[in-house]
């Protein structure tokens, strides 16, 4: 037997020798990979098929309920500036009052997952223009003072002149409140969210539309409500159609969407409340309520759906390996054409 038959072959315990068929390359043949062993290809998506990412350690209740009560606390103060600015004083207050509230609501999920209340003082040492969480702390830090002012000044109806310029200051920061969250979870690197960077402020500033026209309609009068019921079906139609198009250009990656009964119920609910409100809210009170009501819990459940929907893809190792390949094929195919 001939040195390259050794080289090529293993030696069993009855004596015979065997060929070896996962050797790439033998010694003293061409090539680049010369005596390199190469496994055989192997269809896995991860290690005995346990998850590759560590989940975030964010409590569900508390960081959903934080990104629907921030989306309706600046969503509501854009539609109250914009009832002002129109001569809708009710409408206007009640939609100061909610934004005030959901923002208190919103600034206690996120201190009660943060912990101790000193982390959120803590983040404003910095301001860090490459990091979601910094920004969106100073947002915050610019927009609640100028809301809670707003909704000081409708309800007491004590120093007119600073509520209206808190009103339109809170009005021209609350789109940023109501989509920066957006930002903060796609920066993660849960599959689902992360890939969804494209569509998932659409989606959000929708969500938070609804939200704050679901409020309206549910608080003030019918006669007023007129801007409201208008942003609740430009809110719905947007969220639906951002979702949409997410699902379809993740592919496989958003069947943890596709398959969320919340996500699911929320399009429905905000659907419904959105064309219930405009086509009897004018009319009837119980309709309008019964249409705000819908569009609160349908936004709601929006976010919630979102943030389980993003959990499960964490879970499950082919949401996070599948991506990577189709990414670095596409690379390889276009090192090939080039």
């Amino acid at each position: 037997m001939s040195q390259t038959d050794v080289s090529q072959t293993d030696v069993r315990l009855d004596g015979s020798a065997q060929l070896r068929t996962e050797r790439e390359a033998t010694p003293g043949s061409a090539g680049p990979r010369r005596g390199r062993l190469v496994a055989p290809e192997r269809d896995y998506d991860s290690y005995y098929g346990r998850p590759i990412l560590k989940k975030p350690t964010w409590q569900g209740a508390d960081i959903a309920g934080y990104l629907f009560l921030g989306g309706l606390a600046g969503a509501s103060s854009t539609l109250a500036a914009a009832a002002e600015l129109t001569g809708r004083p009710r409408l206007a207050t009640v939609s100061k009052a909610g934004a005030v509230c959901a923002l208190g609501g919103s600034l206690y999920a996120l201190i009660h997952d943060l912990g101790r209340p000193e982390r959120f003082i803590n983040m404003l040492r910095v301001f860090k223009v490459t990091s979601p969480m910094s920004v969106g702390t100073w947002i915050i830090t610019a927009y609640g003072p100028q809301a809670g002012c707003a909704a000081a000044a409708a309800v007491t109806g004590r120093f007119p002149r600073l509520g209206r310029a808190a009103t339109v200051g809170a009005g021209l920061a609350g789109p940023a409140l109501a989509t920066y969250t957006a930002a903060l979870i796609c920066d993660t690197a849960v599959p689902a969210w992360h890939e969804g960077y494209r569509e998932m402020p659409f989606l959000f500033a929708g969500s938070a539309a609804a939200a704050a026209g679901g409020l309206g309609m549910l608080a003030a009068p019918p006669a007023e409500a007129g801007p409201a019921r208008r942003a609740a079906l430009l809110g719905a139609v947007a969220e639906c159609a951002a979702a949409t198009r997410m699902e379809r250009r993740l592919g496989p990656l958003a069947e943890p969407l596709k398959r969320s009964r919340l996500l699911r119920a929320g399009e429905a609910l905000s659907l419904a409340g959105a064309l219930a409100g405009i086509a009897l809210g004018g009319r009837s009170r119980v309709a309008a309520v019964a249409a705000g009501a819908a569009l609160l819990a349908g936004s709601a459940c929006t976010r919630f759906g979102i943030f389980r929907a993003g959990f499960e893809s964490a879970d499950d190792p082919k949401y996070t390996v599948q991506p990577q390949r189709r990414r670095l094929a596409r690379a390889r195919a276009e090192r090939e054409l080039t």
